[in-house]
């Protein structure tokens, strides 16, 4: 095989992000390309989660897909959760002693889904006893059962190494890595690596990790390489192995970042966390900051702070989610009042209200585009994948510098708790533009009419007086309610979309992916992007499909938008979101005219997957179906 799926499953809190980082530093320092989601619940311990992860040996993978040839479990709950996930001749790795328990005797899942899953096990006349689901997948799919003594193993290493017992749960992210190692035939020096990276400065539990390793390869001898993947055939001699978050949190830095604030919220916290281990940076000898990361009591002062050092001309942003995007409308409105060019990382949950917090969704496009009262300029870009978003955090500070105004980056959970094996960025091709920097004077003025953007100069500039108001106000800042300055003042500001839209370069705007002149168009913005690609490819030998992946949501690019649809049906182009409504269409409806009636949604949390796309994508085509609303996964 060239590549191969699986998913890691256990209860929250078990250390499934540790074995997503453990093996996936170990299979990238092998040679392979991977891409691996993390799912979980909003608890700190016990609810199910799991890591869905496909390695490649000829590419770098952009989605995932279902079924998947490893099913690693650690509890009796990803077996009920996920047998029907596993492929024919698949391996399932579980513990041995969860091997009689009933689903019934699982507190942790939902009445919901326990009701729902106990239903499928009916129709396939399951007993719902691990044990049995086990036989059934032995017998009507051919998969491999390895079950592993768990308790045994972890008392070895905790007798072997002199570990606390109350320990005990930190080794089973351990035992699993090994597991899945011994079964894809991965060579114990690539474990080494990654077992080494994870517990960087901390040799007892890289030693311990080892031992636990040698134990798992010793007594799996006989399921040694039983999923062949074949040899890798990437050439890249190096890649940089990160979550959406991580990447992100190194574009500001790169791009100047002297300022970010931020409440905590899932998941937009976890970019504030990777710039706080950065903000004194030595570099050849040299000091490379200071960025300073400010944990606010709220998202207001969150928005407001990092206005106030915009003000500055520190290089200023918050990262949030959409609650906290909300409580930031007002802050919001007043940087679009004032020309303040602040940068809002806006990644995206399951709402409405508290929603699904740990989940992903696209469903806040209209939010970005129109929150907060009143009219002013904006920006909001979105980004397709792990790479798109490091140079895009660059260039939204670049474009709320240079035409001073708010922009938000729009991003949403897959992206953020996905890591992906990506080429490294290429530093040459980053710009720093700052824009029109003044250097003030006494004849100073903030607002000067003159020109649609007028010089900037930072609060502080000596022999400088600038005043700032959240009412309307003069060219000097001070308020002004009279009608010819309102109306010369409003439309200096408004007179900026103009001017984004003309200088902003094509493909900050959009790209065209797939064939040139396809007979459908796929349509789609964010993290739909991934999927999209490889849903083309895997079509492409029946179907001439191309992709469009919007860019700038608004101001909207309607010239180019049209430009790029010329030709092309408007009943052969398909929408595709994580949202109930289709938020893209209904934003090209507006901008342009065009209504797209044929679309694809999923609003259950979890990403699109390749295999139903691929199939929603046929019931369009051969069905004339015109909506079609995904739910794979668990």
């Amino acid at each position: 095989m060239n590549e191969v799926g699986l998913i890691i499953g256990g209860p929250q809190g078990s250390g499934l992000e540790t074995s997503m980082n453990v093996l996936g530093r170990a299979l990238a320092s092998r040679g392979y390309g991977l891409i691996a989601d993390r799912e979980y619940f909003s608890n700190i311990t016990g609810r199910h989660s799991y890591i869905h992860m496909l390695i490649s040996s000829i590419d770098l993978p952009r989605s995932l897909r279902y079924p998947v040839e490893i099913l690693a479990s650690t509890d009796a709950e990803t077996i009920f959760t996920h047998f029907n996930d596993v492929a024919e001749r698949g391996v399932v790795i579980y513990d041995k002693s969860q091997a009689g328990k009933s689903i019934d005797a699982v507190p942790s899942m939902e009445d919901y889904t326990k009701d729902r899953i106990k239903s499928i096990l009916r129709e396939h006349g399951i007993e719902p006893i691990v044990s049995n689901v086990i036989g059934y997948l032995e017998k009507e799919k051919n998969v491999t059962s390895i079950e592993i003594d768990f308790p045994s193993m972890i008392r070895k290493i905790i007798e072997r190494y002199k570990v606390d017992p109350r320990q005990a749960s930190r080794y089973v992210s351990g035992l699993i890595v090994s597991a899945i190692s011994v079964v894809l035939g991965l060579e114990g020096e690539f474990v080494r690596y990654g077992i080494e990276q994870q517990f960087k400065e901390r040799a007892h539990l890289v030693e311990q990790n080892l031992g636990l390793y040698e134990l798992v390869k010793d007594s799996l001898t006989s399921f040694k390489n039983i999923v062949k993947i074949d040899e890798p055939a990437i050439r890249l001699s190096k890649v940089m192995l990160l979550t959406g978050n991580d990447i992100v949190a190194i574009a500001k830095i790169v791009g100047g970042l002297r300022y970010q604030s931020y409440y905590p919220i899932t998941p937009a916290a976890d970019e504030s966390s990777v710039i706080e281990k950065y903000e004194y940076e030595e570099i050849g000898g040299k000091v490379v900051g200071p960025v300073v990361v400010m944990q606010t009591e709220d998202e207001i002062a969150a928005i407001n702070s990092a206005i106030g050092a915009a003000l500055t001309g520190a290089r200023s942003s918050t990262a949030t989610s959409g609650p906290g995007f909300d409580l930031m409308v007002e802050g919001l409105s007043w940087a679009g009042a004032n020309e303040v060019p602040v940068v809002i990382t806006y990644y995206q949950r399951g709402g409405p209200s508290t929603g699904q917090p740990t989940r992903g969704s696209q469903s806040d496009l209209m939010n970005a585009v129109f929150a907060a009262h009143g009219e002013f300029a904006r920006i909001v870009i979105s980004s397709g994948d792990h790479t798109e978003a490091f140079y895009d955090a660059v260039e939204a500070f670049n474009m709320a510098e240079k035409y001073q105004v708010p922009v938000i980056h729009l991003l949403d959970k897959f992206l953020a708790n996905s890591i992906a094996s990506i080429p490294i960025p290429d530093i040459s091709k980053i710009r720093i533009d700052r824009g029109k920097v003044s250097p003030g004077g006494a004849n100073y003025k903030r607002f000067d009419m003159s020109s649609t953007i007028s010089p900037r100069a930072y609060l502080g500039t000596k022999n400088t007086i600038m005043w700032y108001t959240g009412d309307e106000h003069d060219e000097e800042g001070h308020i002004s309610e009279d009608p010819k300055n309102r109306l010369k003042m409003y439309s200096k500001r408004m007179e900026k979309m103009k001017i984004i839209l003309e200088e902003t370069p094509l493909n900050l705007k959009m790209s065209a992916h797939g064939e040139k002149s396809p007979d459908y168009l796929l349509l789609g913005w964010g993290s739909t992007k991934g999927v999209s690609l490889d849903a083309i490819d895997k079509l492409n030998s029946r179907i001439r499909l191309g992709y469009l992946n919007l860019k700038l949501l608004w101001p909207f690019p309607e010239r180019e938008f049209l430009e790029a649809i010329r030709g092309i049906p408007v009943n052969k182009i398909i929408a595709v979101e994580h949202s109930y409504g289709i938020n893209i269409a209904s934003l090209i409806a507006m901008s342009t005219g065009i209504i797209i009636e044929k679309r694809i949604a999923k609003f259950t949390g979890r990403p699109i997957l390749l295999n139903e796309l691929v199939e929603a994508i046929e019931k369009i085509i051969y069905r004339n179906e015109k909506r079609v609303v995904l739910e794979y996964g668990a």
